[in-house]
């Protein structure tokens, strides 16, 4: 799968670090964390910071070496029906709301992709990924974009109307009963996929002050990244059925 990042995807970039960028890597698989840490550690700008082959000790050492980016593996021991990598994304997030996580598969699975968005993964990737586009991706999420292509993007996005049109009328007010006016206006550029600079031209408003109305509409939909803001955005222009 021919994996780029989808614009309306993008969150507010935090500030170059200094030094290279720290990576943890989650996987059951030795070969797999060998190869994965071979091929990022071969960049001058990535260090592999630590690794884990089981949610436990990813739980225990992510929050001790402070890595900007998690690569994570989905299905941990085996069972088809195993998702406990997109729990550990779930717990890192709700510890490390800076934290990227990248979640690897083998499995093309729209129940674990979407699930995963939704616990706060920055992407999704299959393991037939090829080392460069590993790497873009790598750095894609530590930019502070999400890394979906459109075909993924698009099954997330039919998987959310379901619910939606089976929810009562007055759950869509609500979340938008959250936001002010100019944080609705916002979130509908946003989910058009228009970055923080073309939102700021379009309402005429400093970029930093449309960074801080997207922080303030993440807090209040209860979301961690852009790109769930976005999917809300759009699920709210549904019409009802």
């Amino acid at each position: 799968m021919n994996q780029q990042p989808v614009p309306p995807a993008t969150t507010p970039a935090a500030s170059a670090p200094d030094g290279p960028l720290r990576v943890f890597i989650l996987d059951d698989h030795e070969v797999v964390r060998r190869g994965v840490r071979d091929l990022l550690e071969a960049e001058d700008d990535i260090e592999v910071v630590g690794e884990a082959g089981d949610p436990r000790q990813a739980l225990a050492r992510v929050p001790a070496v402070r890595p900007q980016v998690a690569i994570l593996d989905v299905r941990l021991g085996g069972a088809d029906d195993d998702h406990e990598g997109i729990e550990v994304c779930r717990e890192l997030r709700a510890r490390m709301p800076e934290l990227a996580c990248l979640m690897l598969t083998s499995f093309d699975d729209d129940e674990a992709l979407f699930d995963a968005i939704m616990a706060g993964a920055a992407g999704y990737v299959l393991k037939q990924i090829d080392g460069s586009a590993l790497i873009n991706a790598v750095r894609t999420v530590a930019a502070g974009q999400s890394m979906l292509d459109p075909r993924t993007a698009s099954r997330v996005m039919e998987r959310l109307r379901v619910p939606q049109q089976e929810a009562a009328p007055e759950e869509s007010s609500s979340e938008l009963d959250r936001l002010s006016p100019r944080e609705r206006e916002v979130l509908d550029l946003i989910g058009e996929g228009l970055t923080n600079r073309q939102i700021a031209d379009r309402l005429f408003l400093a970029e930093k002050t449309v960074k801080n109305r997207v922080s303030a509409i993440l807090s209040k939909l209860g979301v961690g990244r852009r790109v769930q803001a976005a999917m809300i955005a759009e699920r709210l222009k549904e019409p009802r059925v």
